[in-house]
């Protein structure tokens, strides 16, 4: 890691799971009942579980196109949301979060790899940069965990 990039580097790994500004991942689904993991509050859109798959599987997508030369683009919306409110079992929800966290930090790895230049274009993009990605998945993750918190408030089950 050059001198010069090192805290940008160190600071994109961090961000995509800090708890700085707001409520992090690991936080927001903890002790999150069984029950309530698939429940749609009144006047709700989405239930926790669509929202942590659909964290999972963009941020996934997005990890894919950093790394994968032969990325395909996947179909919006389908195949970024669950198609059910509930997960189909303890262990999807398992999965789900464990996914999420190994791929957040193979995103966080990717962030401090001196031989990526995060300012260069992806070379299968149409122009996106390291950068942008990582930016793109900090933002989309803040925006998303804060939904999960709201839905948790809505359902009575928030004591954060």
């Amino acid at each position: 890691m050059d001198a010069h990039d090192r805290p940008l580097r160190k600071q994109l790994a961090s961000i995509l799971a800090w708890e700085d500004a707001h409520v992090g991942f690991e936080h927001a689904v903890a002790d999150l009942s069984v029950a309530n993991r698939g429940t749609v509050p009144p006047g709700g859109t989405h239930s926790v579980w669509q929202l942590v798959e659909h964290l999972r599987l963009a941020q996934r997508d997005i990890l894919e196109f950093c790394i994968d030369p032969a990325y395909r683009e996947r179909q919006w919306p389908d195949d970024y949301w669950p198609a059910t409110p509930a997960p189909p079992d303890d262990a999807a929800w398992s999965n789900s979060l464990a996914e999420y966290a190994k791929d957040r930090q193979a995103l966080a790895d990717l962030a401090g790899d001196s031989s990526i230049d995060l300012f260069a274009a992806i070379p299968h993009g149409n122009g996106q940069t390291y950068l942008r990605e990582l930016l793109v998945v900090a933002a989309h993750g803040a925006y998303h965990i804060g939904q999960i918190v709201l839905v948790r408030r809505a359902l009575g089950e928030w004591n954060g």
